[in-house]
């Protein structure tokens, strides 16, 4: 029998990731010199950096977010691949290389303006991926197919925008869309792992490692690195929220490679 036709490099994912890329980064810089975004409300102050004068507030904090603009080129460049899919599925993997690359402006945007619409983008964007992981996650355990990923992505984030909405403060954790984020990570994870288990997920034990790892270490330095923190230093330009972004971003990146790749990879 003649072998099946290798499957050809598919420059899409990287060509609609960097279209995004390039756009919502500019419309963040057109945004925030033409003030766009609102008044400056203070948004995004309890993450210890001074707010400076200028258009760019807190600029440790802002361009640290390039980092998730880079893991989601990263993740779109895998994607090319044959064996860049997700779940099958190309046109997965290219979504959330998407999702990666819009977290880094719609972050930056508060961090750069302090405004309320500008958290609001923040939080949002956090939402979105977090819902996507999750969705995914949930969809490899029970077994079902992308219209079911699709209405529990859209499921999760309506449910975790609506309490946001409501607002409330978490103890350690700050406000209630802090903590809606974190539980639809952990509950994303429980689910990974459970999937795997059961032979639903075919996943890269190192690289999950990695993406965990990553993200608990930047959550320790996170909680150490707010205002009146033991690692706040205001006037700084390394700033511990900085670094949270660049450990999300390798989280995010190494996420990616757990679940698309085979666990033999």
């Amino acid at each position: 029998m003649p072998s099946a036709p290798k499957r050809a490099i598919d420059h899409r994912p990287l060509v609609v990731a960097s279209l995004v890329a390039v756009v919502s980064v500019g419309l963040l810089v057109i945004a925030v010199a033409l003030g766009w975004l609102g008044p400056d409300v203070g948004r995004g102050d309890g993450f210890c950096e001074a707010a400076r004068p200028g258009c760019v507030k807190q600029p440790a904090n802002t361009w640290s977010n390039l980092g998730f603009v880079i893991a989601g080129l990263a993740v779109a460049w895998h994607a090319r691949l044959p064996s860049g899919a997700l779940g099958g599925r190309t046109s997965l993997a290219t979504a959330y290389a998407v999702l990666a690359v819009v977290l880094g402006p719609a972050s930056a945007a508060m961090h750069a303006t302090q405004t309320d619409l500008g958290g609001r983008l923040d939080v949002l964007s956090m939402h979105l991926i977090a819902g996507f992981i999750l969705a995914y996650a949930v969809t490899r355990l029970v077994d079902a197919g992308p219209m079911a990923l699709g209405v529990n992505f859209v499921v999760a984030v309506l449910v975790a925008q609506v309490l946001t909405v409501r607002g409330g403060h978490v103890p350690w954790l700050g406000s209630l869309g802090n903590a809606v984020f974190a539980l639809m990570l952990v509950t994303a994870t429980m689910a990974g792992f459970l999937a795997r288990q059961a032979g639903r997920l075919r996943a890269h034990v190192g690289w999950a490692i990695a993406a965990v790892g990553s993200i608990l270490v930047a959550l320790g330095i996170w909680s150490l690195s707010h205002s009146g923190g033991p690692w706040c230093d205001p006037h700084s330009l390394l700033q511990g929220h900085a670094i949270w972004h660049l450990l999300c971003a390798v989280s995010t990146y190494g996420l990616y490679r757990a679940w698309r790749a085979p666990a033999n990879d």
